[in-house]
């Protein structure tokens, strides 16, 4: 294949009988996949900011004691630290509960979906748009 091949590479040529509203499908499919997968790592933003407020905690316990505010270090302790961020559930239980219940699931069913019409092949609609969008014959604009 020449650098100015007017397909997409051959991972992601469109399999044989696949129609333009099937790519269409699979494409907006794809981008709902990725929209969960930010969605995903906001999550972890979650958890990750929560733990880490969580263990500054710690020190401003030691930093309210050490400036004599025990009443007020004793509080912070007793109701904030390591509290529940909803009823039951700390942040990677929420974070769990969010993989399980919806994330594999969606990743399954995208996945399953794209091999029954597709052949597995990922990311067609993307790259028809890239075989669209580029300058033939422009060295930063090739195939592969």
């Amino acid at each position: 294949m020449s650098d100015h091949d007017e397909r997409p590479d051959a991972a992601h040529r469109r399999p044989r009988g696949v129609s333009d509203a099937t790519v269409e499908a699979l494409g907006a499919l794809s981008k709902a996949l990725e929209t969960t997968e930010r969605a995903r790592g906001h999550l972890y933003d979650f958890h990750q900011l929560t733990g880490s407020a969580d263990f500054e905690l710690d020190r401003a316990v030691r930093l309210l004691r050490d400036a004599g505010h025990t009443a007020h270090a004793d509080r912070v302790e007793s109701e904030i630290l390591g509290r529940d961020v909803i009823p039951g559930h700390w942040t990677f239980q929420v974070v769990e509960a969010y993989n399980a219940t919806y994330y594999e699931p969606f990743k399954g069913v995208e996945s399953e979906i794209r091999a029954e019409l597709a052949d597995g092949v990922d990311h067609l609609f993307e790259a028809e748009l890239k075989v669209e969008r580029r300058t033939g014959g422009h060295r930063d604009h090739t195939a592969t």
